[in-house]
């Protein structure tokens, strides 16, 4: 990538996070959610020889990991401000070694990093 191209990138990234000056009234996963995706697209456009598709595969990978590490700062899993586990919530599945829970609104399941389980 041209460094025209980072330098517009880097640019556009930083007036994205400037323009969510009140990040402070989001909870840690939405806030993890949108660093990881704005840094995760800077990354992917950067190292991809295709920009558009670097930076959106970077900015989905990059918000979903950030949207769990925010979700394990906090303490347990929300959705719509609702809480939908903690850790005491956490079951172990031993045929896949894997932690999973159930959603209380929806009896759904989802692994401990927020993927639906089937």
């Amino acid at each position: 990538m041209s460094a025209i191209k980072t330098a517009f990138c880097a640019a556009i990234s930083s007036l994205s996070l400037a323009a969510c000056s009140s990040m402070d009234s989001l909870d840690p996963s939405q806030r993890n959610a949108v660093i990881g995706g704005g840094l995760g697209a800077l990354a992917g456009a950067a190292i991809s020889d295709d920009d558009v598709s670097g930076a959106l595969i970077g900015g989905a990978l990059g918000a979903a990991v950030g949207y769990y590490t925010g979700c394990q700062e906090q303490g347990g899993c929300f959705v719509g401000g609702k809480q939908v586990a903690t850790r005491s919530d956490l079951v172990y599945e031993q045929n896949r070694r894997r932690y999973y829970y159930v959603d209380r609104n929806s009896g759904r399941t989802y692994w401990e990093n927020g993927e639906v389980r089937g």
